[in-house]
């Protein structure tokens, strides 16, 4: 709890400084019209600085790392391999007998964050049933070993819960036990991914939530909800959720991983009117 105690901390004594939302284009699911090297590109002229995506492991790292660099881009988070993602798999974190093909999953994407300086490294957890005493127990236990091997690269490890709805089954699939384990294995390296959109369907009460867990939060991301377009549309008040953060003193990046309604150029009015 004393890591814990701190982060909250720093983040009171931040409150005084005004922090507008940092917004990172989510490559996996924006930009699409193009070819996705050629998507640093287009995120880049757009207007973003960072970029994130869900795997890099398609390409070579040297590659990424040219992209990043000839458009002056921050690499803000991508995942670790997820398994057979192709055959349904969303990674196998919480999946008894796998210890040995999850650790060779963390030392195959420290090779591309070596390459393209990411800070943050998220962890799907996998389907698995979430009140399995097993399950819990490796998941547990690989999350250990993930973030002893990100911190000696002063990497933060991220968990985040996902929504049934989207992705049934999986094993973290509620916030308040996300807060559980980050309490219990109290790893100074290991903080949440909070996603709005997850944590509406999930929870709804976005704000508070923001608010409980503040000292834990890691990276945000957003998308409108229910449909997950951009966020200007949808039940969610991102304008207020964006205040809070500035109240809060998050001063990481707001992951954009939404799909455009209509075309990823003309359903950025709303990242136009926040810079």
């Amino acid at each position: 709890m004393r890591h814990i105690a701190r982060r909250l901390a720093n983040m009171q004594s931040e409150c005084d400084q005004k922090f507008m939302p940092r917004f990172a284009a989510n490559l996996s699911m924006m930009f699409t019209e193009w070819s996705f090297l050629d998507r640093f590109a287009a995120a880049a002229d757009a207007g973003f600085e960072a970029v994130e995506y869900l795997f890099p492991y398609d390409f070579a790292p040297e590659d990424l790392a040219h992209r990043l660099q000839d458009h002056r881009l921050e690499q803000a988070l991508f995942n670790l391999p997820p398994g057979d993602w192709s055959a349904g798999e969303c990674g196998i974190a919480a999946l008894a007998g796998r210890e040995t093909e999850f650790a060779a999953s963390v030392d195959k994407a420290l090779i591309y964050a070596e390459a393209t300086g990411v800070k943050r490294l998220h962890v799907m957890s996998g389907l698995a049933d979430a009140t399995d005493p097993t399950a819990r127990n490796t998941y547990e236990k690989n999350l250990r070993i993930a973030s002893e091997k990100l911190a000696a690269k002063t990497i933060t490890l991220l968990i985040e819960p996902i929504n049934s709805r989207d992705m049934p089954g999986y094993f973290l699939n509620d916030f308040d036990l996300a807060g559980e384990i980050l309490e219990s294995l109290g790893l100074a390296d290991m903080m949440l991914q909070f996603d709005v959109y997850h944590r509406q369907i999930i929870h709804g009460d976005v704000i508070m939530g923001l608010r409980a867990m503040a000292a834990m939060i890691g990276h945000i991301q957003i998308a409108g909800v229910p449909d997950r377009h951009e966020p200007d549309s949808g039940e969610v008040n991102y304008p207020a959720v964006f205040n809070e953060l500035d109240r809060l003193g998050y001063s990481g990046w707001v992951g954009c991983e939404y799909r455009p309604r209509a075309g990823t150029e003309s359903g950025l009015g709303w990242f136009q009117k926040r810079n």
